[in-house]
């Protein structure tokens, strides 16, 4: 796709990592008229966001992805941690927890960042669009009806709704003036690279502690590739990593028991200083920020990647909902609503984990998060126990008979489930299904939102017109 041939669109997105694709994916099949442009020449080439929460893989079943997503990736192997060139004990990533009806996708899942994107990019394309590389936003400029980009070769680009896709350096957050809010979450520098490697099994990943105990080097077998991705914090905040092939040779000979030239290949590298920061907003006009351009996690807790898919799958419908649904505009205030408090929270605890105050337990799989008591969220039940699934929470999978509902939920379409109850039900067009009594439902009426959330719940359907009313459905 030629940028000069575009002239206007629905939604500009700015950035091709995993925030930007997936969103552009989600309007992609409401028939949105999305343009993804991105300053670089391609895909970012590096695995650094590697690890799939559940939650995630659900987001990815939905979106039609999730076949190549298993295909291509892995679980986490057991850790290994050495000692003077002897293997001493193990170690385990994340806590395991198996599979259970209701939540099919029980552990995170591994494939390389890059991998990800390509996936995302080959799906955008099979629903029509594309991604215009090479493209660097350079103004931002708003008005009543819209949003004109400029951009430092190429024709400007008039989109409806604009989103900042475009990480933790964003241009477009600086272009706002909208300021990050944050701490440096560890001082001292941390490599990561990609590399070829002999010397090390692929059935396990490779711990290597200093011999005082206050560093670490990890070397990952990468699921799916030959690659390695190897992790090295630094003691000295005034250090600065050599990355190149020489540099992380004599860092694996000093670190570890291996020689220099089993690193026999670097194929991509990066440092930096883990942070946790937000935006102090995450909308501004018509623009929204979403992804790393919105908050920026230590990589320790697997969060950041997976609250950015997060950000974009709550955006997309939304966005689709007031462009081709008839709703009210007002629906897109609900963004920043419900996704703010949401990366607060995820940035805690990435830093709490970076700082060993926690373990990759449950919350790092994202599945209990929810959007109790916002706006757009309707109980109308009293007296529910405490582990009652509640309006705001996420809708579990399950089957009865032959119907399994993340297969009924699969697709942009709200699904409005009547669970063990004869209970009448609106007629609206909008797929709606009967189930027998689900333990993980308990019993009631539910419409479950396009991002697979229950936004409305009662004993019976009253009120239910009402709220359907509301959103413009």
């Amino acid at each position: 796709m030629e940028l000069n041939s575009v002239k206007d669109v629905d939604v500009l997105v700015a950035g091709a990592g995993p925030t930007g694709l997936v969103l552009a994916c989600d309007l992609a099949r409401r028939g949105v008229r999305a343009l993804v442009v991105e300053r670089a020449d391609g895909l970012f080439p590096g695995s650094r966001g590697k690890g799939i929460q559940p939650r995630t893989l659900e987001v990815f079943d939905d979106l039609g992805v999730l076949d190549a997503i298993r295909a291509h990736g892995g679980s986490y192997p057991v850790g290994v941690i050495w000692q003077d060139g002897e293997r001493r004990g193990e170690h385990r990533m994340f806590d395991e927890v198996p599979p259970t009806e209701d939540a099919p996708y029980a552990g995170p899942w591994m494939v390389p960042q890059w991998r990800t994107q390509e996936i995302l990019l080959a799906r955008l394309r099979e629903l029509g669009g594309d991604v215009v590389f090479g493209r660097e936003l350079t103004g931002l400029a708003q008005d009543t009806d819209g949003v004109t980009a400029a951009f430092a070769t190429g024709a400007p680009v008039r989109a409806r709704y604009a989103v900042a896709a475009d990480g933790g350096r964003s241009t477009v957050r600086r272009l706002l003036g909208i300021g990050m809010t944050g701490e440096t979450v560890d001082p001292n520098p941390t490599l990561v690279a990609d590399v070829r490697i002999t010397g090390l099994d692929r059935d396990n990943l490779h711990v290597f502690p200093a011999a005082d105990g206050t560093g670490f080097l990890v070397i990952w077998p990468l699921a799916g590739v030959e690659d390695f991705q190897l992790v090295a914090n630094f003691e000295d905040p005034s250090a600065v990593p050599d990355l190149s092939l020489d540099g992380i040779r004599k860092l694996v000979a000093t670190r570890t028991h291996l020689a220099p030239d089993t690193v026999t290949e670097v194929r991509w590298a990066s440092d930096f200083r883990p942070r946790a920061a937000m935006a102090d907003r995450f909308r501004d006009g018509r623009v929204f920020l979403a992804g790393d351009a919105a908050h920026v996690h230590s990589p320790a807790g697997g969060q950041g990647l997976n609250t950015s898919v997060q950000d974009a799958y709550n955006l997309g419908w939304k966005l689709g909902a007031v462009l081709r649904g008839g709703a009210d505009e007002a629906l897109l205030d609900s963004y920043e609503e419900e996704r703010l408090p949401i990366a607060a929270q995820m940035l805690g605890l990435s830093t709490k984990v970076h700082r060993g105050e926690v373990g990759r337990g449950a919350e790092t799989r994202q599945l209990g998060l929810g959007y109790r008591d916002l706006s757009l969220t309707v109980e109308t039940r009293d007296g529910l126990p405490e582990e009652a699934l509640r309006a705001g929470d996420r809708a579990p999978d399950g089957r009865r008979g032959d119907v399994r509902l993340f297969d009924v939920f699969r697709g942009p379409h709200w699904t409005l489930l009547a669970v063990g109850t004869e209970a009448e039900l609106p007629e609206l067009p909008l797929p709606t299904v009967r189930i027998p009594a689900y333990e993980a439902y308990g019993t009631g009426v539910f419409l479950v939102r396009p991002d697979g959330y229950v936004g409305w719940a009662g004993t019976t359907a009253e009120g239910l017109s009402d709220h359907i009313a509301r959103l413009g459905l």
